[in-house]
């Protein structure tokens, strides 16, 4: 059996399991689904039916980007994206969950763009406010570190941060590469990487 992910171009999350895919070499078929009209065969697999979803040669089948991420890191561990100590690995997925946060509300305040005047102000507020809350904290701990976790080496909370801000840069602007110069200098570093150039979402 093959390894499968499906996915979608434009997901962030779906990003995130691409590129490690890619740097742990693992061979894998992509499947793209159309989210407007999800084939049956998908939605058995899921039944909440949203992307990613990835199935590994064994038939074990794991949705939910973060679950992918660990369970790919551990059953292929080279090279590791999540630290082995325990504190670490909390550190890790806080990063990686404060990441998450920030592309689930630029999805929403995209979705809320779409609906033009009918939206309450309230709900835009809302998503504006927690995205400009959580970009200056990513800038602040890139001023003295290279990579979220301090070290000399990337983890999934980079992974995670680069494909929300890409997601960003898709759906709103780019304004935030301006306002932001440490944060800015760490994404274009990471997009030298062939995992994350090939991977950029592209507008349809």
């Amino acid at each position: 059996m093959k390894r499968t992910l499906y996915y979608h171009q434009q997901s962030h999350f779906s990003r995130k399991i691409r590129i490690l895919l890619a740097e742990k070499n693992l061979i894998c078929e992509l499947i793209e689904i159309n989210l407007v009209n999800k084939p049956p065969e998908f939605i058995k697999i899921y039944p909440i039916a949203k992307v990613p979803v990835f199935v590994d040669e064994d038939g074990t089948a794991i949705w939910d980007s973060t679950l992918i991420a660990e369970y790919l890191d551990e059953t292929y561990p080279q090279p590791n994206f999540y630290p082995s100590a325990p504190r670490q690995k909390l550190e890790c997925r806080k990063w990686e969950e404060l990441a998450d946060t920030l592309g689930e509300n630029v999805i929403n305040l995209w979705v809320l763009n779409l609906t033009g005047d009918i939206a309450p102000t309230y709900y835009r507020t809302k998503y504006e406010t927690l995205i400009n809350r959580l970009l200056p904290i990513f800038e602040e701990q890139l001023r003295t570190a290279k990579y979220l976790l301090g070290g000399e080496s990337w983890t999934v909370a980079d992974v995670a941060a680069l494909c929300s801000l890409g997601y960003y840069s898709l759906r709103l602007n780019e304004d935030w590469l301006l306002e932001y110069p440490h944060l800015r200098e760490w994404f274009e570093r990471l997009h030298e990487r062939e995992s994350v150039k090939s991977t950029i979402p592209r507008k349809t």
